[in-house]
């Protein structure tokens, strides 16, 4: 049985993630209560036929404790033959503030409490931090579209298998802040800028021309090699301890060119090592996104 628990703030995408698994043809509840958690898989597994791709979502709506025994739970059910995933779904507070402001809809810790919006966003943060820590991935929606999350919770988690480790690149810039779901990161800034040569300024690192000059850099050739040494050395020991993700994300100022250039050589690189890579370009996406919906387009909401 695969199983998958959705986890993470409320307004972050939790409910599009579920439906995007529902889609998928996983078995999907909404806001189970995490004691119940045990006693759903094992009346799944009497069904005929029985159900083989399960999702549920737990977060705060659940009673607190409960969220601090979800941990326990879960390790009660690894001695079956379960593959388990825990997605835990986030955003930036100032992002989650204004979606609720822009659909006025309330905050379910709100609801029975005398709360302000900003309050309730933080006190939740606080009793999912349990479920936080013990997550196998984490996704950052605060400069997400709907379309980009269903896209990787279809390649990341409904193609996920627990045999192999999923490893992925990202590139961004730093001036935008560093990406929340990163597991390492490392700082190309002090690279050669191909933004200082005009005729590069506007193409990426997925040009041929930037490409170019970039890979004539000795001290850049030499960064490629310290990052990919020091992940040949340690992504074994993480795939020792079980971990199903690891994302590796490389920032230069702008995330166009420096940074955008080593991800994809180095997702290039370790594609033949690991068959679960894959590549992000937050800043390039971002800037899709932003020309995409200047006529209309979807926007995560609570």
């Amino acid at each position: 049985m695969q199983l998958v628990i959705i986890s993470g703030r409320s307004g972050s995408g939790k409910s599009i993630a579920l439906q995007a698994l529902e889609d998928l043809g996983f078995y999907a509840i909404d806001n189970l209560p995490a004691m119940l958690l045990g006693a759903l898989i094992e009346e799944l597994e009497t069904q005929t036929p029985a159900r083989h791709k399960v999702a549920v979502s737990i977060d705060a709506r659940n009673i607190a404790n409960a969220l601090v025994r979800l941990p326990e739970l879960i390790e009660l059910l690894k001695p079956r033959d379960i593959d388990i995933q825990v997605v835990y779904i986030t955003a930036d507070s100032d992002q989650l503030l204004e979606r609720y402001s822009a659909t006025r809809r309330r905050h379910p810790l709100t609801r029975d409490s005398e709360m302000t919006l900003d309050e309730a966003i933080e006190t939740e943060q606080h009793y999912l931090s349990p479920v936080r820590d013990m997550a196998d991935l984490v996704i950052d929606t605060s400069t997400t579209s709907v379309h980009e999350l269903r896209g990787r919770i279809a390649e990341q988690v409904a193609r996920h298998t627990s045999t192999h480790l999923t490893l992925s690149f990202e590139s961004f810039g730093f001036k935008h802040g560093v990406p929340r779901d990163a597991d390492m990161v490392f700082d190309a800034r002090c690279l050669p800028n191909p933004y200082w040569e005009p005729a590069l300024r506007d193409s990426t690192g997925r040009d041929a021309d930037v490409q170019q000059f970039l890979a004539a850099s000795e001290e850049v050739q030499e960064m490629f090699d310290d990052i990919c040494r020091w992940l040949e050395h340690w992504l074994p020991r993480y795939l020792s301890t079980h971990r199903s993700y690891f994302t590796v994300a490389v920032g230069c100022t702008g995330g166009q060119h420096r940074s955008v250039y080593l991800v994809e050589q180095l997702a290039h690189h370790f594609a033949n090592e690991y068959p679960s890579v894959r590549l992000r370009h937050r800043q390039l996406e971002l800037q899709q996104q932003i020309d995409g919906q200047r006529s209309s387009g979807p926007h995560l909401a609570p």
